[in-house]
């Protein structure tokens, strides 16, 4: 189960509090400035790629693709949490997601790239291809969600029970995947991914994972490569705790280049409020 104790939240803000230090010595956060265009309302149509790159080549129906083409709130808005607060950090996100939340704390950081992905396979309608494991192990299979079994969890005892109706509406949908929710998180989903490649360049549905409780975990929305050399850049993506909406994230690293990210960024992966190590880089198994 998804809970923000005492111990959760503790190693979350010593987390919080490295970066912090970080900002405070290379002065104040940076503002995403002229790669913004405030009348677009995708990933791909707010933020321009630096001069002299080019937006890398992703299919239409690709993971990349839909990324890409992530609805946003409008320019200037604040990340609200699930019971409706608002998030007002400044310098940690430059866009805000426009996509619901529910009313429960439970759309955290691996949550949210567990969604995203979920719900880019059911647009193409392969349900076959949307499941997650527990922390404890188990399969949350959405095919057999939507002929009417139900996942019963009596303790350490958890088991499909045919309790509900076959479908495959968007609100039982959503059911499924604050189940999913409620018992997966980093490290389920660490286990299910494959290395990447940070020598390669993170690619777009890469995500950069740190199993443990709290964890971490972001994904990327967006590359570009430049033409010239082959360098390339990276938008980055996360929900935090508590749950709250997706976030577009700020560069804390280079203000010049904020919000995007260069692939070359050695060993080390600073983001406005995670730390995370080449090694961390991820991706979904693709089938």
């Amino acid at each position: 189960m998804k809970g923000a104790g005492f111990k959760k939240m503790t190693n979350a803000a010593l987390a919080t509090g490295a970066v912090a230090l970080l900002f405070f010595i290379g002065g104040a956060p940076p503002e995403a400035g002229g790669f913004i265009d405030p009348l677009g309302m995708t990933v791909e149509t707010r933020f321009r790629a630096p001069a002299g790159y080019e937006r890398k080549a992703a299919a239409a129906d690709s993971f990349a693709a839909y990324l890409r083409r992530l609805p946003l709130r409008a320019a200037g808005a604040q990340v609200r949490l699930y019971d409706g607060r608002i998030k007002p950090v400044r310098g940690v996100y430059a866009a805000v997601v426009d996509l619901p939340i529910g009313r429960r704390d439970l759309h955290q950081c691996a949550d949210a790239i567990i969604r995203l992905r979920a719900e880019y396979l059911f647009a193409r309608k392969r349900y076959d291809a949307i499941r997650f494991r527990f922390n404890s192990g188990f399969l949350a299979e959405y095919s057999r969600w939507r002929r009417g079994e139900r996942i019963v969890v009596r303790g350490r005892d958890v088991r499909w029970e045919r309790t509900g109706r076959p479908g495959d509406d968007s609100r039982d949908f959503w059911r499924f995947l604050e189940t999913v929710f409620s018992y997966a998180g980093t490290a389920s989903l660490a286990r299910e991914l494959e290395a990447g490649s940070a020598e390669a360049g993170p690619r777009i549905g890469d995500v950069f994972i740190q199993p443990g409780h709290p964890g971490h975990a972001v994904i990327v929305v967006d590359a570009a490569v430049e033409r010239r050399s082959g360098r390339s850049v990276f938008l980055l993506a996360q929900s935090y705790m508590p749950a709250q909406e997706i976030q577009v994230l700020e560069n804390p690293n280079d203000a010049r280049l904020s919000p995007w990210y260069e692939a070359s960024f050695g060993d080390t992966l600073v983001t406005p409020e995670w730390i995370f190590k080449a090694g961390d880089l991820k991706r979904f198994r693709e089938e």
